[in-house]
């Protein structure tokens, strides 16, 4: 196989960072930051960059030995420039700006210190919100380094007690590997290579079509080799790899930093995650091979490059990383998977090319709608109208709809199978369907939902239910008409609470989800805490309920305006 003789150059060589060696232009500062945590050693429960569902891990998260209240420290001199209160995601969060251009960020606290408590608690109730999202000036909160500016917890979408740590570019927000601002992390241990898979592309779109065979791989400590003979392939041909990587201690399986192919020593495609937008990270889907991740959760990425992929995390690629082997030789392949750290493990394979390059059917040769990664797309019938906007779509596509009978419990509509899950979306695309029949009565009530019946939002407008589902998949119109629940953990009528630091309840929805929840005693708006993962809904007594008689009224408000009140009196 011959290569083309000019090839798109990595920006930047390599750079040697504490021992590390990355693919990169940019220079960062290796002694300006401390760690956030005086944990010793420390260990991540996550890397930067690490594969999880629908996004790449956007910062490193800190174990804290399965526990709360940690102190939780400036990393250098700055000033809080966000301040933010989340139902699910990074729950409780600081944002700090340092002189150096760069943001440091904290996520799942348990709690601030106290001036800065003090400052969220007046935002919460000068906006009458439990969340809030402010960016303070720079003389409000200045901090030093090594200063207490929280606790570290488990609050938000976190899966136990940890600490999410970032560092962002300020001008920019793109999110970059902490370990290269030397936030070291003991590691000597280099990545583990499972499995190489290769995919017979024949000149089309990569889809859940795509024909694919696994190759096993032995080895261990870094070395590793197919157990087989030499592949014997045909035709314009990818290649995809599952790998992981651990560091020394408590380590948990982690993603890699980067992922080098080279086909008879020249690399054709390097995939290095140093840095991220926040507005690509769902391009994950593009960069693994998501029919294998739904279908069976394992993560293969692939070392070819979809046209529509909007990462910014590749270099050396040579024909997006789509290899021909059609001229009956025999070709050296090698993967290297490296860490953060610098650590490095190789598998090098031999390919036995054959003489057959018989293209596969095209996009819509199917006689479906052959969709363009390149500009915006749109289906119409009498009942449904889909417009799949640019940018949505990583390649092209041979779009399938399907009418299914109205067999759904509480259906207004057919099932609308808008072409399927497997195949990935960047920015979700809209979806209008008839609403002939909902009764003119619940017009506000309809919603959209798809067959597991997960609301996917909606309204009415000209005679349609309109949403923007973030994935295909086959969809109904469904009506919520139930208000929330509220149930009461620690209080009921009459009961003296003059013991109880706070009152607690469970709340939820059943199907739209939960819009908001106010509480007042007395008549005066007070604070009401949430937590998404257990539905925890609490109110902390302060000095503004004084011994006595009081009366509390509770209003929850799901997103289609059901609104359950519950009103209780109870002594302090």
């Amino acid at each position: 196989m011959k290569l083309p003789l000019l090839f798109i150059l990595f920006a930047g060589a390599y750079l040697k960072l504490n021992a590390q060696h990355i693919y990169s232009g940019n220079k960062y500062p290796l002694t300006d930051f401390r760690r956030p945590l005086d944990i010793t050693p420390p260990a991540l429960a996550g890397s930067f960059g690490e594969l999880r569902a629908n996004h790449f891990h956007s910062g490193i998260d800190f174990r804290t030995n399965q526990r709360q209240g940690y102190p939780v420290y400036a990393i250098a001199d700055g000033y809080i420039s966000r301040l933010r209160v989340q139902n699910s995601g990074f729950g409780l969060a600081l944002y700090i700006n340092h002189p150096n251009g760069y943001t440091s960020v904290y996520g799942h606290l348990q709690r601030f210190n106290p001036k800065i408590a003090r400052e969220v608690k007046a935002l919460q109730y000068q906006k009458k919100s439990y969340e809030i999202d402010e960016f303070p000036n720079a003389l409000l909160i200045p901090v030093h380094k090594g200063e207490i500016i929280a606790y570290s917890g488990n609050t938000g979408s976190s899966g136990g007690p940890h600490l999410h740590f970032e560092i962002r570019d300020t001008k920019n927000e793109a999110t970059i590997n902490p370990q290269f601002f030397g936030i070291d992390i003991p590691d000597d241990i280099p990545p583990v290579i499972y499995a190489i898979y290769s995919y017979r592309l024949g000149h089309r779109p990569f889809n859940e079509f795509t024909p694919k065979q696994l190759h096993q791989v032995t080895g261990s400590a870094g070395n590793y080799r197919l157990s087989g003979p030499a592949l014997q392939l045909s035709g314009e041909t990818g290649f995809g790899i599952v790998t992981t990587d651990r560091h020394n201690g408590a380590s948990g399986l982690n993603g890699v930093y980067s992922i080098e192919l080279q086909l008879d020593g020249t690399p054709v495609c390097i995939s290095a995650l140093e840095r991220f937008q926040f507005e690509n990270s769902k391009a994950i889907n593009a960069h693994i091979d998501y029919p294998a991740w739904l279908n069976t959760k394992r993560s293969i990425q692939k070392s070819f490059v979809d046209p529509g992929n909007p990462l910014g995390i590749y270099s050396n690629l040579v024909n997006n990383g789509r290899m021909l082997f059609n001229d009956g030789k025999l070709h050296e392949l090698k993967y290297i998977v490296t860490d953060a750290k610098g650590n490095k493990s190789s598998l090098s394979f031999q390919v036995q090319a054959g003489a057959d390059d018989a293209p596969l059917p095209a996009a819509g040769s199917s006689g479906q709608p052959a969709f363009s990664y390149a500009t915006a797309n749109e289906y119409n019938t009498e009942d449904i109208r889909v417009i799949i906007p640019k940018g949505s779509l990583y390649d092209d596509l041979s779009f399938v709809y399907k009418k299914l009978p109205n067999s759904a419990a509480g259906a207004y509509s057919g099932i609308h199978q808008v072409h399927n899950k497997l195949t990935p979306l960047h920015n979700g695309f809209q979806l209008w369907i008839r609403a002939d029949a909902v009764p003119e009565k619940y017009r506000e009530k309809a919603l959209i939902v798809n067959t597991n019946r997960v609301s996917q939002g909606g309204a009415y407008e000209d005679g349609y239910i309109k949403t923007s589902p973030r994935n295909f998949g086959s969809f109904f119109i469904a009506l919520d008409t139930i208000a929330p629940s509220v149930s009461p953990l620690n209080i009921s009528e009459g009961k003296r609470m003059a013991g109880l630091s706070k009152m607690s309840f469970r709340i939820s929805d059943n199907l739209s989800g939960i819009k908001s929840f106010n509480g007042y005693i007395d008549g005066r708006w007070v604070l009401m805490e949430f937590d998404t993962k257990t539905a925890g809904l609490w109110h902390t007594f302060d000095e503004n309920t004084g011994p006595g008689k009081h009366r509390l009224e509770l209003v929850v408000t799901d997103m289609k305006d059901n609104t359950r009140n519950y009103s209780i009196t109870f002594y302090r």
